[in-house]
C-alpha cells in the first residue's frame, strides 16, 4: 500500500487549513492509501527553534516523511509565504528529504495577491530537498472555507472542484510511480 505523508505547517489547531486537509485526508483514504499526518505545531518548539537534528520527535518525524511515497506540504501564508514553523520543520529535514516523492502543495491566504507563495516560495525550498515531482499546488482563499454545525470543513464549489482535481492528479501519480 501506498503512503502519504501530510505535513501541517499551521501553528493552530482549528484552522481553514486543518478544514481543508481533513478533505484531502478523506480521498485520499478513499483511494486506498496509507495516510499519517504530522502536524509541525506538535512537534516540540524548542526542537525546532534550536535545530536539534537529533531529537527524538524529529527523528521520528524525517523517518516517517522518509518511509512516504508521496508527501502533501499545506501551509496557511503569512507576509506572502509559508509559515516559520513549517520553515524550521523542513530545515531539519536531510538534505535530499523529499528526493523521488510526488509532492502536492497546499496553502491557504486571505488574498490573491498571495497566490504566488506556493511557486515563488515552497516551491524552491521543496526542489532545495530533492523534490522533483511537484505537482500544481492548490491555492485556497480564507473566504472559501466555512464550518458547518458539526465542526466540519465546508469548501465552496470553486475550490472543492480544483481540490478534487489536484488530488486525484496525486492519487494517479502516486499509484502510477509505486506499481514501477
Amino acid at each position: 500500500m501506498a503512503k502519504v505523508v501530510i505535513i501541517s505547517g499551521s501553528p493552530t489547531p482549528t484552522s481553514r487549513l486543518h478544514g481543508v486537509i481533513e478533505v484531502a485526508k478523506s480521498e485520499l483514504l478513499q483511494a486506498g492509501l496509507e495516510v499519517d499526518w504530522i502536524k509541525v505545531r506538535d512537534l516540540p518548539p524548542e526542537d525546532l527553534l534550536y535545530a536539534k537534528f537529533d531529537s527524538e520527535a524529529i527523528v521520528d518525524a524525517s523517518k516517517r516523511v522518509a518511509e512516504a511515497d508521496a508527501v502533501f506540504v499545506a501551509t496557511p501564508v503569512y507576509k506572502a509565504s509559508y509559515t516559520g514553523v513549517l520553515k524550521a520543520f523542513l530545515d531539519l529535514l536531510p538534505q535530499k528529504g523529499l528526493e523521488r516523492k510526488i509532492v502536492l502543495p497546499l496553502a491557504v491566504g486571505g488574498t490573491y495577491a498571495h497566490l504566488l507563495a506556493i511557486d515563488y516560495a515552497l516551491k524552491p525550498v521543496l526542489s532545495v530537498l530533492g523534490a522533483q515531482n511537484i505537482l500544481q499546488g492548490v491555492y485556497v482563499l480564507d473566504k472559501q472555507v466555512t464550518w458547518g454545525e458539526q465542526g466540519q470543513a465546508i469548501l465552496d464549489d470553486e475550490i472543492t472542484a480544483r481540490l478534487q482535481e489536484s488530488v486525484s492528479q496525486f492519487i494517479q501519480e502516486i499509484k502510477w510511480h509505486t506499481s514501477r
